[in-house]
């Protein structure tokens, strides 16, 4: 745990905000955004392992900033919630049954919420951009890129791109006839390609690429640090905590959807 910052006396209230996972990349970039922005006061950072309820009790955040692991964000966030704090999910691989619970956790206790696939504003237009694009095209594949250690594959972020244009058009997803190395073509989500790359020196990339005779569309998102994701949790927190709304994406904070 790292000691709270220190808030000013003479100023309007701030809003209390903890990061789980701190110490991470990510979390790190969040720790650092929270304690630059004027209305919000950082209070500390928990990893996983350590004695949240203890750490909420003490410090008592008015919302969880969660960057773990699928492994401990459901339940980080739900001890969020029995302690009176909005969680502000950015950890993905949680299962819809998943958001599901905490969602009727944040409804009961009358508390805003957010669980996001990706809190980069360029990632939620690229997904909305493939969106307007997807009932034109008869193919499309997403092509996700992210660092060596990420946890989950698909990320998040492409799993999500893959169902919403599966809602927005009927896709031939194309399998060849003789496969010559096991799962060569990646995966496959409604007719919507799947592939997930890890490198190291990626951050988090994506591409969705349309296909259609004679012509291919490709709506890229690169990003080239993790700062890109502070904007997007700023707005969450001060969203939720402002407002008992539980959020499911970006977009419905950014008006998108």
């Amino acid at each position: 745990m790292v000691a709270a910052a220190g808030t000013d006396p003479a100023g309007p209230p701030r809003v209390r905000v903890a990061v789980a996972g701190y110490r991470g990349k990510v979390g790190a970039e969040m720790a650092r955004g929270v304690e630059a922005a004027p209305d919000l006061d950082y209070v500390g950072g928990v990893e996983v392992g350590d004695d949240l309820a203890s750490f909420l009790a003490d410090r008592r955040p008015e919302a969880l900033v969660d960057f773990t692991h699928p492994s401990a964000a459901l339940e980080n966030a739900l001890a969020a919630v029995a302690a009176g704090c909005r969680p502000v999910i950015g950890t993905t691989g949680i299962p819809p049954e998943g958001v599901d619970r905490l969602e009727g956790a944040c409804r009961e206790a009358g508390l805003g919420g957010i669980v996001a696939p990706n809190f980069s504003v360029g990632a939620v237009v690229m997904i909305r951009l493939a969106e307007l694009a997807a009932p034109y095209f008869s193919a499309v594949e997403v092509i996700e890129m992210h660092h060596a250690t990420k946890a989950d594959a698909p990320s998040g972020t492409a799993l999500a791109t893959a169902r919403r244009l599966g809602a927005r058009g009927k896709f031939e997803y194309a399998r060849p006839e003789k496969l010559t190395l096991d799962d060569v073509r990646g995966g496959e989500e409604g007719g919507v390609g799947i592939h997930s790359v890890r490198l190291p020196g990626l951050v988090a990339d994506q591409e969705v690429i349309f296909g259609l005779t004679g012509q291919t569309l490709t709506i890229t998102h690169r990003t080239t640090s993790r700062e890109a994701f502070v904007p997007g949790v700023l707005l969450a927190i001060r969203r939720v905590t402002a407002e008992p709304r539980f959020y499911r994406a970006l977009d419905e904070l950014l008006g998108l959807t």
